[in-house]
């Protein structure tokens, strides 16, 4: 009896276990990693990051200033677990390109910002301003990657981008992908009053269905839910467009079903195509005009 036992608490633990790091994979930067290079397109480039602001500078291979087409502005903050932040805010190279709209971004599981920036900079290209940043663990980012400081540290990069000053008359718009897009259901629920959109690109219902989807009907039992967008979302009544691609092999598409039949009107659901978060990569045009309208309304 007493092994049995044994046997049921150890399989918990390694099922919780293997969900987790399924769920949150961050490429941690060392603190005094200063130069680094990373793939651009067919390029390697190599990033600088100086002052205390860790403000990324590009060059290429032969040592050569590389432009971007897009201002970034490094900041640090902190979150109310107490880990210092490390945040971009992307934004046109005029100012009189921008176009009065700020997304407040919540990115995948994955790396960091310098492997989820080509996830979301092409809406920059169209006047768009960007706050994106790293949760706890992930890249410069102090602390641990857990599922408790993802919600905490969302909703402390909300509260630090509505402190500036310099987005005070903007419109926010939260944009989520994957688990920043399971993420911005909870938090837009939270505070609606503070912004005027949601989008949810590639996102999971809940934790439960994504268990589920890994560990059959044993996943849906043992995977605690701490927050649900699927229940979020239904107490959401702002503007909200849903983003999904048939073709996603992460994330089902039926899941960006589930989360738009759960929405409140007014709502959009966007079908696209090609591999999980391509969104901006390939439909910038569209999901940009899909923004402005949605704001519209």
């Amino acid at each position: 009896m007493r092994k049995s036992l044994f046997t049921i608490f150890l399989l918990f633990l390694l099922s919780a276990c293997s969900f987790d790091n399924q769920f949150l994979q961050p490429r941690k930067i060392p603190s005094d990693l200063r130069k680094l290079n990373i793939r651009s397109k067919n390029d390697t480039l190599q990033v600088e990051f100086k002052n205390e602001n860790l403000q990324p500078h590009f060059f290429t291979q032969q040592g050569e200033k590389y432009s971007l087409g897009y201002k970034i502005e490094s900041v640090v903050f902190p979150s109310k677990n107490g880990n210092m932040l490390n945040g971009w805010i992307l934004s046109p190279i005029e100012d009189n390109q921008a176009n009065g709209i700020t997304i407040m971004h919540y990115h995948g599981n994955y790396g960091n910002i310098l492997f989820q920036l080509g996830t979301i900079y092409p809406l920059v290209n169209h006047g768009f301003k960007v706050f994106m940043f790293d949760y706890s663990g992930f890249g410069f980012s102090q602390g641990q990657a857990t599922r408790d400081n993802v919600i905490i540290d969302g909703q402390s990069a909300l509260d630090y981008l509505l402190s500036r000053k310099d987005i005070a008359e903007d419109k926010i718009v939260i944009y989520g992908q994957s688990l920043g897009g399971h993420l911005s259901a909870v938090i837009a629920e939270k505070n609606q009053d503070k912004i005027d959109g949601l989008v949810i690109e590639g996102a999971f219902s809940s934790h439960k269905d994504v268990g589920k989807e890994f560990f059959g009907w044993l996943g849906r039992i043992l995977v605690a839910e701490k927050y649900s967008a699927k229940e979020s979302i239904q107490n959401y009544h702002k503007p909200v467009l849903i983003i999904h691609s048939r073709e996603d092999e992460i994330i089902p598409f039926k899941m960006g079903e589930t989360l738009y039949e759960k929405a409140n009107q007014p709502k959009e659901m966007l079908e696209i195509e090609h591999n999980h978060l391509a969104g901006p990569k390939y439909y910038e045009l569209q999901i940009s005009n899909k923004i402005k309208e949605l704001l519209e309304d």
